[in-house]
């Protein structure tokens, strides 16, 4: 029997349609979140419809759903905006984890506490923020540098294989944090493994594709490919096909369905398995918990274990 990994979630969804008790849920409560770039990818478009239902089973909440197309600035202006209307709470999906301090600050000075989502902000806005509720980025990208080198150690190539890497967003909490835990974590696993080259790709997969026709051209021998999720991996993937490079293996950060597919199809080795809606899910419950006075960790995660062709019966398709 497959199984989505939700038990770490349990508390997550059982709120759905409860009503919460004491003084401060006596009343509406009025949540703004705004988001980073809801057309971007599945992930973030499976991520709003979510929120938006989890909030709507809820009738004790209220919320004001805003996205800010992958733009810093506009995303600061939605800030404001929702201080403005007095929100009881806000949740951010940062476009920029050092960027939107200032605007996390002033919601902060006003009051009014302050979620992040999915991707962290920079350290030094930390104490401007209740509560971070998401993956712990650092160690998928640990665990992806473990699926490679395990696969690798499996051929019988980790003192000789080369790897390419494409990354997220620039300046994005997630893009930054899956690189280091990958970064860190490959030399200590495969000490002679050799990473030969990084570029971002956005969370793109057409730019990624780019990136990757880049690296086969520079290139002649890449045996591996990590991706900061799976829309770049197999954007990556499409790229070595089109080339007719076999033999590489590709892994990812986030199990898109297109990822679960390729695996099926033997094609795409590995990922981590995170799932958008317990992702809105628990964000949506950190902010209600917050402001019916629970004590809640800072770091609030969600567990995102490994996925690769040798397991993946046991999980079941990425909704995204």
């Amino acid at each position: 029997m497959k199984t989505s990994f939700k038990s770490a979630l349990v508390a997550t969804t059982a709120f759905v349609g409860l009503t919460l008790s004491g003084a401060a849920m006596a009343e509406t409560m009025k949540i703004g979140i705004t988001q980073n770039n809801v057309g971007v990818d599945s992930y973030q478009t499976t991520y709003e419809k979510a929120f938006i239902a989890a909030a709507d089973a809820n009738d004790k909440v209220e919320t004001v759903v805003l996205d800010a197309g992958g733009d810093v600035a506009r995303q600061i202006a939605q800030m404001e905006d929702l201080i403005q209307q007095e929100v009881d709470a806000i949740i951010i999906w940062p476009t920029n984890g050092e960027a939107v301090i200032p605007a996390v600050r002033k919601a902060h000075k006003a009051g009014i506490p302050v979620i992040v989502t999915n991707s962290n902000i920079a350290e030094q806005g930390f104490e401007f923020v209740k509560s971070f509720s998401g993956p712990d980025n650092i160690t998928q990208g640990r665990r992806s540098a473990e699926i490679m080198c395990d696969k690798f150690k499996a051929m019988g190539t980790e003192n000789e294989a080369k790897v390419v890497h494409i990354t997220g967003q620039p300046g994005y909490t997630t893009a930054i944090e899956r690189a280091k835990g990958f970064d860190d974590r490959l030399p200590e696993v495969c000490p002679n493994v050799t990473q030969i080259d990084k570029q971002p790709g956005d969370w793109n997969r057409e730019k990624s594709q780019k990136v990757m026709e880049a690296f086969l051209v520079k290139y002649d021998d890449i045996d591996g490919v990590y991706s900061g999720d799976d829309n770049m991996g197999v954007g990556a993937l499409n790229a070595a096909k089109a080339a007719g490079r076999e033999g590489i293996i590709f892994v990812g950060a986030t199990n898109f369905a297109v990822g679960y597919e390729a695996m099926g199809r033997g094609e795409y080795w590995g990922s981590i398995y995170q799932s958008p809606v317990d992702d809105a899910e628990a964000a949506l419950k950190t902010a209600i918990d917050v402001l019916s006075g629970k004590d809640i960790p800072f770091l609030n995660y969600f567990d995102t274990p490994k996925i690769t062709q040798d397991n993946m019966a046991e999980f079941d398709k990425p909704v995204f």
